[in-house]
């Protein structure tokens, strides 16, 4: 009897981040983050509009109807990013995030970059690119290690 190639921790843990983004209600880019630290799930976040928010799949994309680029003018979104739900939720949790990594289906943008600096993030592992070269710049410089797993 063959069994399956047992995944690797970081093939694990990315796709438990996809498996989180089918949860998103984005109508552009569904994305999963994972925080990770020991080999333990510390938190999970997908984008999407806050809690007693109506969500896009509802109210339809203020971006997409003003055309706005991938990567730019992140304002005028009603959804949080993956990143930012599971940094809220270890927060709201009292759970730290120092030290940890982030499994990410997507790079993060400068606004996401930002935060996992500060939270004390130290590896993010993707298995997507972004169009925001401030964000790379941002985490290399901040010594935070950046990894693509397809």
């Amino acid at each position: 009897m063959k069994t399956e190639t047992r995944p690797d921790w970081n093939k694990y843990f990315l796709s438990i981040a996809d498996l989180v983004s089918k949860r998103s209600t984005c109508l552009r880019r569904r994305v999963g983050a994972v925080l990770v630290k020991d080999k333990r799930i510390l938190a999970t976040g997908y984008n999407g509009a806050p809690s007693n928010i109506r969500h896009c799949d509802i109210t339809g994309c203020l971006r997409e109807r003003l055309k706005v680029p991938s990567g730019e003018r992140h304002e005028l979104c009603r959804g949080l990013h993956a990143e930012q739900n599971a940094l809220l939720q270890a927060a709201l949790h009292g759970v730290s995030t120092e030290g940890a990594k982030v499994y990410a289906t997507t790079q993060p943008c400068i606004i996401c970059a930002k935060m996992l600096i500060n939270a004390g993030i130290k590896e993010l592992i993707i298995s997507a690119h972004y169009p925001d070269k401030m964000a790379k710049e941002f985490l290399k410089e901040a010594g935070i290690k950046v990894k693509i797993v397809i």
